[in-house]
């Protein structure tokens, strides 16, 4: 049982660093400057399932550099509009939801930051900009993240997903530490728009 979980955990940690490493520095740094131009404008993050887990985490850390952001879904997350960005999370590209909702922003003027494994793929298609995080090799046809749940159309246990999942939270936790540099922030700033009641 040991020897599995230590294969897994280090065939894990290799998938992520390689995935990581194959990121275009040039599609990091236009991520970082458009956040850096929205900071007087709202951030909108998508993304379902564990890429939304991904994305509400990254939400919260833009929050605590003092940025507008909201996520998808949220009682209280209000309309976007011109200028705003939204930032969708899907390795697949083709979640439904995720596209969807990208092309209603589309269609507000809203800019749209696509992270995904397919730059083909109908979101990439949708995106003002890209940031390509390989990871997912195919695509599983059912378009519909909740059925695909519901049916069991979904990656084996380890899949290549959970690369792209994992590689998206290095990435954009390591986006954060870039923005605390750029913004001149600390820790402590950070610290104080933190969640006192938990």
């Amino acid at each position: 049982m040991t020897s599995d979980f230590n294969e897994v955990a280090t065939s894990l940690l290799e998938g992520v660093k390689e995935s990581i490493s194959k990121i275009n520095p040039e599609e990091i740094k236009k991520m970082i400057e458009w956040i850096i131009k929205s900071k007087n404008n709202r951030i909108l993050v998508i993304g379902a399932g564990r890429s939304g887990f991904a994305g509400k985490s990254f939400a919260m850390r833009l929050m605590h550099l003092g940025f507008n952001v909201y996520v998808l879904g949220e009682t209280i997350t209000p309309a976007v509009g011109k200028n705003d960005l939204i930032i969708a999370i899907s390795g697949s590209g083709t979640t439904k939801l995720v596209v969807t909702a990208c092309e209603i922003g589309k269609e507000v003027g809203a800019k749209i930051i696509a992270v995904t494994s397919y730059p083909d793929s109908p979101l990439g298609k949708l995106a003002d900009h890209i940031v390509q995080i390989k990871g997912r090799a195919k695509r599983v046809n059912e378009t519909d993240y909740f059925l695909r749940q519901i049916t069991g159309a979904h990656e084996p246990l380890a899949p290549l997903g959970t690369i792209f999942e994992i590689s998206t939270m290095v990435f954009l936790d390591s986006l954060i530490v870039e923005l605390m540099r750029k913004l001149g922030k600390t820790e402590d700033e950070l610290r104080a728009r933190h969640a006192t009641i938990e």
